[in-house]
């Protein structure tokens, strides 16, 4: 039952990004493999899974297209981008210290970076959950994966 409910492959839409900075794109790299590695994800309704995942962004609206393994749609629902902009624009800015202070400054001075990164990402990945819980179940640590590829799809460069 377990590997019913979960995400088997994860696609974002990458047609709008040009480049990322090698910190994002590891980032992008670990959530994705952490994701596929253990993950919990159950659409409400009588959907069998594994599911394939498409996340992109479309007309202010974040999109969730899950699909069975032979990727026809099952569901699909959606967010606005509105309701996560501020906490991925403050994340980001915080991330952008972060990457800083790693290359020079006191283990001290990253630690307390790091916690306030953590902080919003947290902060993010309960949104997620919270505006997600009448459609989709997931666990903590799926959210918190799904978030990280939120903010990577926001990225604009």
């Amino acid at each position: 039952m377990a590997e019913q409910q979960k995400i088997a492959n994860i696609f974002l839409d990458e047609r709008t990004v040009v480049r990322r900075r090698p910190e994002v794109e590891h980032e992008r790299k670990v959530a994705v493999f952490d994701l596929l590695e253990e993950n919990h994800f159950t659409p409400v309704g009588e959907f069998v899974g594994p599911y394939n995942l498409h996340l992109s962004i479309e007309d202010d609206r974040l999109v969730f297209d899950v699909r069975d393994t032979d990727d026809e749609r099952l569901t699909a629902f959606n967010l606005p981008t509105s309701t996560f902009r501020s906490i991925i624009k403050d994340y980001f800015m915080v991330c952008d210290s972060y990457y800083k202070a790693i290359k020079g400054a006191a283990p001290q001075q990253i630690e307390a970076v790091d916690m306030g990164r953590r902080s919003l990402h947290n902060e993010g990945t309960e949104m997620l959950r919270e505006r997600l819980a009448d459609i989709v179940h997931m666990d903590s640590d799926t959210a918190r994966r799904l978030f990280t590829l939120i903010c990577v799809l926001h990225i604009r460069a």
